[in-house]
Formats: structure tokens, C-alpha cells, sequence
């Protein structure tokens, strides 16, 4: 997919931003959702990574890493941090099971079973 304009400016304003204040979460998570919309997923997951290394409670951070990660095939890698993220009190059932991020992994039991667990206390 092509970057449109106003989408590449964005994103080299908030490369710009990082470059004075490299740990801001809000900053990262929009440079972040960028990526991930242009399907820019080695920037993601080093947007991801810094992100779970600040806020390393954050549900939603665990999640959109696991994203990311199943995006790149690293099937291992993504069960673990969708597991921390249920864990850490992730919820939505709904749009975990309908995700096409994670469409690579519908069929692996233990993803099944994460799904199961969304919503519950592991």
C-alpha cells in the first residue's frame, strides 16, 4: 500500500518527535498504528517492543504486539505476548476472534484456547 501524504508527513513528524523524547507512549503508539496501517511490520514491532519495555503492564500494548509479531510469522512469539496480554486483563473477545492479524493462527489449539480465555481470569 502506498503512503498517502498526509500519512508521510505524520509519520516523519513523529519520528521527529521520538528523536527528543524517545519514550513517549502516545507518540509511539500513533508512529506505531502508522506502521502497522502501511503494513510496515519490522518498524511496528520495533515501535511495539519499546512500547512493552515502558509500559510493560499495558493489556493493549501486550496485544498489539502480539499482532505484529503473528504478522511476521513468529507464531511462538505472538501465543506468548496474547497470553501476557489476556493475562494482564485484556477482554474483547469479539474483536480478538474476528483480528485477521491472526489469521495464521485459527487453528492452533492454544490460541484456541486463549481465545477461550479472553475474558476470564488465567
Amino acid at each position: 500500500m502506498e503512503i498517502d501524504a498526509q500519512d508521510a508527513f505524520e509519520i516523519n513528524f513523529f519520528e521527529n518527535l521520538l528523536k527528543k523524547d524517545s519514550k513517549n507512549p502516545e507518540t509511539l503508539e500513533l508512529l506505531g498504528g502508522l506502521y502497522s496501517k502501511y503494513e510496515m511490520a519490522n518498524q511496528a514491532l520495533r515501535i511495539d517492543r519499546r512500547l512493552a519495555r515502558i509500559s510493560p503492564q499495558n493489556p493493549r500494548v501486550q496485544y498489539n504486539l502480539a499482532c505484529t509479531l503473528c504478522l511476521l510469522g513468529r507464531k511462538r512469539e505472538a501465543l506468548d505476548s496474547l497470553r501476557k496480554a489476556i493475562e494482564l486483563g485484556y477482554d474483547d473477545r469479539n474483536w480478538l476472534m474476528q483480528d485477521s492479524d491472526f489469521n495464521s493462527l485459527e487453528n492452533h489449539p492454544e490460541f484456541q484456547s486463549l481465545v477461550e480465555a479472553c475474558g476470564q481470569s488465567l
